[in-house]
């Protein structure tokens, strides 16, 4: 247990020691969590001094502290549904409906295509199975990252409120690929065909995700109802976040069916009926977000310790992983710039939004993990999860930083004005007098 509350410590206060090391550069503060998760990683200073809680000696350390990582994947998915307020839907749903599917499509045949070519190089290596697995990985975008940039520099306008609802979709879009695609390797690799888990599972989950979702939040609107202090309607509404979370890990069978909950689905719903049928959300929202500040920055950290470093001594797995980020690239700038165009798009949101999906952490590594789990495909499983590994490694580190300069670019990050600058520099020498006397 000491070592436990020493490692997350260590962690978060390296963490904001890195933010302070970045600024210089001007860099998002999730890039600066990220590396700093690397540096105290196994790779590194855990391999360097041997002493648990100082930094993490092992995958295994890191996975210890998992928990952290579900309960904040848990407010970020809560946060991001709170953006799908239905007054702002009517104005961008269209849009963000179309995009988020024709974005999220492109990337996949992208992947697919241009992963297809190496593989008629090195069939042995990467073969077909493992192509359609990872174009199907390539649709998600990470809603983390997004939402902490935006949040840092206080991003506002078209592009911003459009961005967050496609990030949302983006990952109901990916599991329906994701699975259809998975059904279609496994049954490759089999030659068994198993049309419920093509067909019939995606669509259930999702489905039950959302019902889960909505049912959390009509419950927790209406026993915030029973509580007049603010206080205690933000713990009310933590512990729902929690119990949300932990029931999202619930799976079972019905027959031949089987039924699963994503748990960013689950709390996403949660925060779209929330935001939407609780007049208090707001506010309540305003509140959630500082109480979940550290969390976040945990869970970037833990997200850079658990990079897999000894990934890039392997030249095939590091040659189909460029190929894989630049085919993933493509497809997510070309498919929103086409998306965006055809829904009649402002030319900023064309030009910027596409960037700003580059992105991709947690739900592809979920995606990964399921992959080298099952048996069926072998060791076919263990290359999606290192080519996996590779591009997450450098769209986390240069992801945050590509989509700060696309809102910068897009003008929905404003410069500091002078008079902020001088009523902090105001408030800063006036703490510097009290102290001085």
């Amino acid at each position: 247990m000491e070592t436990i509350l020493l490692s997350v410590s260590i962690a978060l206060l390296a963490g904001l020691l890195m933010t302070r090391l970045f600024k210089p550069l001007k860099l998002p503060s999730v890039t600066a969590y990220l590396i700093a998760g690397v540096l105290i990683g196994p790779h590194c200073l855990g391999t360097l001094l041997h002493q648990e809680g100082v930094g993490f000696t092992s995958h295994e350390a890191v996975e210890s502290l998992g928990l952290i990582s579900e309960v904040a994947l848990g407010f970020i998915a809560f946060s991001i549904g709170s953006e799908f307020k239905l007054s702002e839907l009517k104005k961008t749903g269209k849009q963000a409906t179309v995009i988020g599917i024709l974005q999220a499509l492109a990337a996949t045949i992208f992947v697919d295509a241009a992963l297809f070519g190496l593989h008629l190089l090195i069939p042995d290596i990467l073969p077909l199975p493992t192509v359609l697995v990872l174009g199907a990985i390539a649709t998600a975008t990470a809603p983390a990252a997004t939402l902490m940039v935006v949040r840092q520099y206080k991003a506002n306008g078209p592009l911003t409120k459009l961005l967050l609802p496609i990030v949302a979709l983006d990952d109901a879009v990916g599991l329906v690929v994701f699975a259809v695609s998975f059904g279609i390797a496994r049954a490759m690799a089999s030659g068994t065909p198993d049309l419920i888990s093509i067909l019939v599972n995606p669509f259930v989950e999702i489905l039950a995700s959302l019902i889960l979702g909505a049912i959390m939040g009509w419950i927790l609107t209406q026993l915030e109802k029973l509580f007049n202090s603010n206080t205690n309607r933000l713990n009310l509404t933590i512990a729902f976040v929690f119990i949300t979370a932990s029931l999202a890990m619930i799976d079972f069978h019905v027959g031949p069916v089987h039924i699963q909950f994503s748990s960013l689905l689950v709390c996403m719903m949660l925060g779209t009926v929330f935001c939407n049928i609780c007049p208090l959300a707001h506010d309540l929202m305003e509140r959630a977000d500082k109480w979940t500040s550290p969390l976040f920055a945990l869970f970037f950290v833990i997200s850079g310790a658990e990079l897999d470093l000894d990934i890039l001594k392997n030249g095939y797995v590091v040659l189909a992983g460029v190929i894989y980020i630049l085919a993933r690239s493509a497809g997510k700038y070309l498919g929103t710039y086409g998306s965006a165009k055809l829904v009649k798009c402002d030319s900023k949101i064309c030009k910027y939004l596409g960037i700003t999906l580059l992105p991709q952490a947690g739900v592809a590594l979920g995606m990964c993990t399921i992959a080298a789990a099952t048996p069926e495909l072998g060791s076919s499983g263990a290359i999606i999860r290192n080519i996996t590994l590779f591009a997450v490694l450098i769209y986390e580190i240069f992801g945050p930083l590509f989509t700060r300069m696309a809102l910068q670019a897009a003008g929905e990050i404003k410069p500091m004005s002078d008079e902020v600058k001088n009523r902090r520099n105001e408030k800063l020498q006036q703490a510097k007098n009290k102290s001085e006397a």
